[in-house]
This record gives structure tokens, sequence and C-alpha cells, in this order.
């Protein structure tokens, strides 16, 4: 149909080199979300100065659809800004359009309401595909690309977002992930950290729907959210299990941390991509 859904119902930085002893950890499930709890102790901060082009300045998140017309054109942008090292770019598919005729192989009802808690942080209850957030406070059709960079660049300019530095790598069998103490001068935030299992390209045939006949090409989908912790502006390293994020057809991991929670997320702060292959 083509057309466009919508719902209303409804810079120089600090680097820190983290080292802290851990208590045991477990995995819990809250809400259907599954969460990484762990334990800190003591941490050790050490500050080097270097180059701020090393951090990503944006965080871009596509709500899209396989049942969507609308949705291949912002799917491919996704794919461009996916090639971007300094943007991370994630596909979050939602599941309430599959009554239209084909059922979302990849959608997940929690990015769908990740997607509604969004458009009520903002109060206008705007919720449609394809929609993209940027640095977690500002939504615009998916696929206009000119407003994306342009987001992109304001967001980049408001006092807290994407200043704090994040690491992520592997260590044999775990990530390990390590988030720096707020910059001097900045309001000490509240916030959660999040890591992403993602998968960087899924082609799918969609038989029926809108869509009938396509193959799409999906980039940096998002498999599973797990929960690793909180942050209040300290300096915070965690260990997660290697088993907990990588399964069949995923071959990354992105960690973002975001001012609120859950049901009220705000400003990203920082984040992190790697490939797991």
């Amino acid at each position: 149909m083509g057309r466009l859904f919508v719902l209303r119902r409804s810079r120089t930085t600090v680097e820190a080199v983290v080292t802290c002893s851990h208590a045991k950890a477990m995995m819990i499930g809250v809400d259907g979300f599954s969460r990484w709890s762990g334990a800190l102790g003591l941490c050790a901060l050490i500050a080097m100065v270097r180059p701020s082009a090393a951090d990503p300045r944006a965080v871009v998140e596509l709500f899209t659809s396989q049942g969507c017309s609308s949705c291949p054109p912002a799917d491919r942008i996704i794919g461009e800004l996916a090639r971007d090292p300094s943007i991370i770019a994630l596909s979050m598919p939602i599941d309430y359009w599959d009554y239209l005729g084909w059922k979302d192989t990849l959608a997940d009802s929690r990015f769908s309401a990740r997607q509604k808690a969004y458009s009520q942080m903002r109060g206008d209850r705007d919720v449609y595909t394809p929609q993209v957030i940027v640095n977690g406070q500002t939504h615009l059709v998916g696929s206009n690309r000119v407003g994306i960079d342009g987001a992109i660049k304001s967001t980049d300019q408001i006092p807290g977002t994407m200043t704090v530095p994040v690491r992520m790598a592997v260590n044999g069998k775990e990530i390990k992930v390590s988030v720096a103490a707020a910059p001097p001068g900045e309001r000490v935030a509240q916030g959660e950290v999040w890591i992403c299992s993602v998968s960087k390209a899924v082609p799918i045939a969609i038989a029926r729907g809108e869509n009938r006949g396509r193959e799409v090409v999906y980039h940096n989908v998002v498999r599973n959210l797990l929960k690793v912790g909180d942050w209040n502006g300290a300096a915070g390293s965690w260990s997660v299990p290697l088993e907990n994020i990588a399964h069949d057809g995923i071959d990354a991991a992105a960690v973002y941390v975001q001012d609120g929670n859950r049901d009220r997320p705000g400003a990203m702060l920082g984040a992190a991509f790697t490939s797991l292959h």
C-alpha cells in the first residue's frame, strides 16, 4: 500500500580502564526480559586521553516490520548506516502489523513495548513504521535519510548525549563490558546498561502481505536483550557469559547505556559494538 502507519492509542574524551572484583552473578527473568544481575566489587579507574573519533556518536534504532510496504527503504538505510563505524544502527522488528497477512519472523513484542515507551516519554504517542529513534531522543520516518543525518548531528550537540566511554570485548567464554564514569562537570545520570545479541544480515523472503514476493535483507537485527546492570555515574565493569549472547545466527553484540529505565527510556549516554566472529 506504500503508506505510513500510525497508532495513536495507545570531541576529545577520557578513556577509562576499569578493573573490578566481582561477586557471583546470575541470569534472572524480569517481565519477559532476560536480566544479567551481577554484584560489583571495588573498581580502580585509570584515565587516559584519546581521540573522540574512537567512540560512536549515535545509536539509531529502527522499528520496522516485514508486513509494512513502507519499510524496505528504511531497512536499506539501516544497512548503509551499519557500515559507518561512528554509528550503531539497530533493527528492532515489531509485531503489531502481523494481522496484515504476514507474520513477521523476526518480530519481538519487547520491541513494540520499547517503541511505545519512547512515545509515552515524549508525550506524543506517535507509534508507526518505519520509525527511527536517534540517540533515544528524536524520532522521524525511517526512510528520511537526510532527516536522520540531521538528527544525528543535532542530538550530538545535546549535553550528556553519547559522552560516556563504553568498552566491550570477548575474553574467552565471556564478554567484558566496562562503562566509564560520567565526564567531569556533567550531571550524574541514572541509567541502565543493556547488551543486545545481533544478527548483522538476515535475508527474508516474504510470501504474503504487502511485501509479497520480495526478499528484504534486515541489518543489525536485535535478537535478544539482556540487562547487564544499573549505572549511577560511577565507573563499572561486568562479565557476561558468551553463551547467553551468542546463539545460532548471532554474529555481533551491542551494548548501550541509557538514561532512565526500560519503561522510561531517555537519552543514550554511551554505546559500543563488536563482532563475535
